[in-house]
């Protein structure tokens, strides 16, 4: 399914899950919140001996946060699958790629890719019959490194 043909066109974001050597998305699912996207940066002091009057900075370390879907549908069980067998074996890693969306629902205006992701948290919502309910209330992956990528064919190329 193309995500120009996805049924969840209300929602604002997509995330594609690509397993180490797919070139087809594990799954694709459609969230209305996303969080965790940031890179944090260490900086080391250093001071040259005798110059006690200045010190240099210069930068280290990336840290990573971990990233928080929320409120989210899929059309499959893909997710939970992944998230099992992560477990089963933890050198599983899989690519993401994390699209944004037009107000359209449809035109691509922002992609990230998240490399050597594991998903850390699946929790659905609390069950209720009057309900309308949605699939996934949070799903949340750690992941080594992200970049901003070109917008898919369509989507503007910033």
């Amino acid at each position: 399914m193309a995500l120009t043909d996805r049924p969840y066109s209300v929602f604002n974001f997509a995330v594609e899950i690509y397993p180490d050597g797919a070139s087809a998305p594990l799954a694709e699912a459609a969230f209305t919140e996303c969080d965790g996207l940031e890179m944090t940066m260490d900086v080391q002091t250093i001071r040259e001996g005798g110059a006690n009057d200045r010190a240099y900075r210069v930068p280290s370390v990336i840290n990573y946060s971990n990233l928080s879907l929320k409120r989210g549908m899929t059309a499959n069980r893909e997710l939970w699958n992944w998230f099992t067998q992560s477990n089963a074996d933890p050198f599983l890693r899989a690519d993401a790629e994390l699209v944004m969306f037009a107000e359209d629902g449809k035109t691509e205006k922002m992609r990230f890719r998240l490399s050597r992701c594991i998903p850390i948290k699946m929790k659905v919502p609390p069950l209720n019959a009057k309900d309308g309910g949605i699939a996934i209330e949070d799903f949340a992956l750690a992941y080594e490194k992200f970049e901003l990528v070109e917008a898919a064919a369509g989507g503007p190329a910033e």
